[in-house]
Formats: C-alpha cells, sequence, structure tokens
C-alpha cells in the first residue's frame, strides 16, 4: 500500500471547478500551506479573482477548463506539466446539484449532472494517473458526497453521481496503491455553498466553505481513504443506510418533512421549483 503524502515541495497542486465554494476556499487554504496551486473552472473572472486574493507561501496559476470535455483536461495537464511543473495532488472537485423532482423529471438534468460530476472526473483522472503514474507516485482526492450514501430527496441525478463516485474509487484504489498513486474519496456533509442554497429541508451541520477547505486539507495530509466531515452527522448517515428500506425511508420522510410537502407539478396546483444547475 501507498504512503506518499504530496508536499509543497515535490511539486503542484491542481483544483478542478475552484471557482467557487469548497473548490475556492481549498485553493486558498493549500496556498497557505505552501503549495503552488493551478485553478481551473470556465468562469475566468472568478480565477483570477481568486488568484489575487491568496495570499501566502504558494502561488496560484489559473489555466481555464472546461471538465465536460476530455481533450480539454489533456491539453490543461500538458499545460501544467510542460510550463510550470510536476502535479502531484490533484483534487477532482467540478459539479454540478441540479433538484430532481420525480414527478417533473426531464432528461437534460441527469444528462448535465452525468457529464460534469462524473464523466467529467474521469476526464480529469485518466490523465492526471497517467502523468503519475510515469513518476511512480502522486496523490489523488475525489469529492463525493455524503449525497453518495443514500437517495435523499431531490437527489436522484446528484446523488447518483456520487454513489458512482464513491464506488468507482473503491474499486481503482487497489490498483493505484500498487502504482504509487494514494487515492482519496471526500465526502463533505452539508457546506454552505450556492449548490446548498436551493435544498428544500434543513441542513444539519451546515459548514462554511473554510471549516470545509480546513478539514480537506488534514485529510490530505493524513492520508486516510475517506475524508468526511462533520463526523458526528456523517457517521451517524453511514448508520441510518445499514437499516431496512422500510425503516430508511420513515426516517428521512421525518427528518426532512418531504412527505408532508405539496407535489410540484401545475396539475396539483404548484407553482414549478426553481430549476438550473449550481455550482459545487
Amino acid at each position: 500500500m501507498t504512503d506518499f503524502v504530496a508536499r509543497p515541495e515535490q511539486g503542484l497542486a491542481w483544483i478542478t471547478g475552484a471557482s467557487s465554494g469548497i473548490g475556492r476556499a481549498l485553493a486558498l487554504r493549500l496556498v497557505q500551506d505552501g503549495f503552488n496551486v493551478v485553478v481551473t473552472a470556465r468562469d475566468h473572472e472568478r480565477l483570477v479573482k481568486l488568484q489575487h486574493e491568496a495570499t501566502g507561501p504558494g502561488k496560484i496559476t489559473v489555466l481555464d477548463g472546461d471538465v465536460t470535455d476530455p481533450r480539454d483536461m489533456e491539453r490543461v495537464l500538458a499545460a501544467i506539466e510542460y510550463e510550470h511543473g510536476s502535479v502531484v495532488l490533484a483534487v477532482l472537485n467540478a459539479g454540478v446539484y441540479i433538484p430532481v423532482h420525480g414527478e417533473e423529471m426531464q432528461r437534460e438534468d441527469f444528462e448535465k449532472t452525468f457529464a460534469v460530476n462524473l464523466h467529467g472526473t474521469v476526464n480529469c483522472l485518466l490523465p492526471a494517473v497517467r502523468h503519475m503514474k510515469a513518476r511512480g507516485h502522486g496523490q489523488i482526492a475525489i469529492v463525493s458526497s455524503v449525497a453518495g450514501y443514500g437517495g435523499l430527496p431531490t437527489g436522484a441525478a446528484y446523488g447518483a453521481t456520487k454513489a458512482a463516485l464513491i464506488n468507482m474509487a473503491e474499486s481503482l484504489k487497489f490498483d493505484l496503491d500498487k502504482a504509487g498513486i494514494r487515492l482519496q474519496i471526500i465526502n463533505p456533509g452539508f457546506v454552505e455553498t450556492a449548490a446548498t442554497a436551493k435544498n428544500e429541508f434543513p441542513m444539519p451541520a451546515l459548514i462554511s466553505p473554510q471549516i470545509a477547505a480546513d478539514r480537506i486539507a488534514e485529510g490530505l495530509k493524513s492520508g486516510g481513504f475517506e475524508i468526511t466531515f462533520p463526523r458526528r452527522f456523517t457517521y451517524a448517515l453511514k448508520l441510518i443506510n445499514l437499516l431496512p428500506y422500510s425503516l430508511y425511508f420513515r426516517l428521512i420522510n421525518r427528518a426532512t418533512g418531504w412527505k408532508k410537502r405539496p407535489l410540484t407539478t401545475a396539475s396539483h396546483g404548484m407553482k414549478g421549483l426553481k430549476r438550473g444547475p449550481q455550482a459545487v
């Protein structure tokens, strides 16, 4: 089993989806820890603003990119390695959250979510592994969510991608360990972002992106496979998902109040809820 844990003097950190939320906060934290960080997203202006706000021993380099385009991610990795240095730590964070209501499902909501959260992660993972394998070491952390532990209201698309990321990371770890690449999965609870602001149910143990970034930075240094926080909440969710389904659905309905909510379709006299992607 690999014991590699990336340090600033060994090379660069690369963070996708760094224009907002957890990715943005983590970039600032890693700069303070001494890393030179390459940040990638589609919003150039936000990335430049982030670059100017960074303070610390490290610095931030901006490289625009679209994780849904595999050729673009190949280009980004090649540009980083050729122009700036070796990537020893990759945090694959880019993602969107589009609420899905079972009574008014739209195909495009699933396709967009899968394209960014799942396929986008794979598009970054493949070149990152290839470059790290050639050097014989590296560290990759994939940002999933506790939504991947079990189904939650409005999470049919989002939760499906996060469950897939957890399973993918578990499966790949066996071989990447032998290649000298440490693979980790990050499963945050509720973090205060533009995405969670759209949740239509109570969010216990809600934390700020800065606290989330601190927890992730600590987990990257410790090297354990799963980085999850706040543990009192996330471990409780793990236990809930061990319950028989009859108890699971009853408990989630009670905790979210979802069963008492009316349907959202116009045929039931309800105004449609706000739709659209939210970066996380």
